[in-house]
């Protein structure tokens, strides 16, 4: 598992950039070059980056699910989601 201040950064990033995106939209319309660089520079959406949600793992990160590739596995196999089964034939 990650660490939680790992999980705490993510989310403070998730919250700035929440917070600044229609102000960065506004400023790369208007081509203000000087007012985005005066903005946070974790406001940036590149900054952001996908994590379990449940786990905080953040490589083998399923999009669809929100999950990471062995919690979803788990999570499949006990069958917790919902249309979700393990294929046998």
């Amino acid at each position: 598992m990650a660490k939680e201040s790992m999980k705490a950064r993510e989310i403070k990033r998730k919250r700035l950039y929440d917070q600044y995106e229609p102000k960065r939209a506004k400023l790369k319309a208007e081509k203000d070059y000087i007012g985005l660089q005066k903005l946070p520079k974790n406001s940036s959406k590149v900054r952001l980056h996908n994590r379990c949600s449940i786990t905080g793992r953040p490589k083998g990160y399923i999009r669809t699910f929100g999950l990471s590739r062995i919690t979803f596995r788990e999570m499949a196999s006990m069958g917790l989601i919902p249309g979700v089964k393990k294929a046998s034939w």
